[in-house]
């Protein structure tokens, strides 16, 4: 403590390292910051499609534990599996499509900040191409077609300008740029 009367202060942020050999643990690392800069922002996540997706998923294992554990021997329970089958098969369709059409690259799903007049939260999305150190971050509303939804923002950047070259986080630089971002999504809204 400093004897001047000033209060230390604890540090903000969490050292966080990165594999940086390993691009998947580079995304993954930011993609969770990013969730939490968005939920610094008032922001709260979206989880209805995830719970979609769980209760489509616990749908399947029971269909699939029903066919295992069907009380008739094979030959008398073949059309019960037939059915389990198809029933299983379309079931994971449907899991496939919702991830293909409506997740895509989406980190977070949100819904409006508390106390906001917008009737729509965001979708942040991310790439880290293979083999490519650029970073492409997109902020776009949950629902497009809303009055309140405004055209998407993204930035492009290389990750070797958020970690150390031991792989630790800059997280007070990357916070600032997510931030930004955000700022410049919803200011464009304020300007339609």
């Amino acid at each position: 403590m400093a004897s001047d009367g000033a209060v230390a202060t604890p540090l903000k942020f969490t050292q966080k390292k990165a594999n940086l050999l390993d691009p998947h643990s580079i995304k993954h690392l930011l993609d969770e910051t990013i969730s939490e800069v968005v939920k610094s922002k008032g922001y709260t996540e979206d989880t209805r499609l995830g719970n979609w997706k769980l209760a489509i998923g616990t749908a399947v294992i029971a269909i699939a534990l029903l066919a295992q554990f069907y009380p008739k021997k094979f030959p008398q329970n073949s059309e019960f599996l037939l059915g389990c089958i198809a029933l299983y098969v379309v079931m994971n369709v449907v899991l496939l499509i919702l991830s293909y059409a409506k997740e895509k690259d989406a980190i977070i799903f949100t819904h409006p900040p508390a106390g906001s007049f917008s009737s729509t939260g965001l979708v942040i999305s991310s790439k880290l191409p293979r083999f490519s150190d650029m970073y492409n971050l997109t902020i776009a509303s949950a629902d497009p077609q809303s009055i309140s939804a405004h055209k998407p923002v993204h930035f492009t950047k290389s990750v070797t300008k958020w970690f150390t070259k031991e792989g630790v986080l800059v997280e007070g630089l990357f916070w600032k740029d997510v931030e930004k971002l955000i700022d410049d999504y919803n200011s464009e809204r304020k300007s339609k």
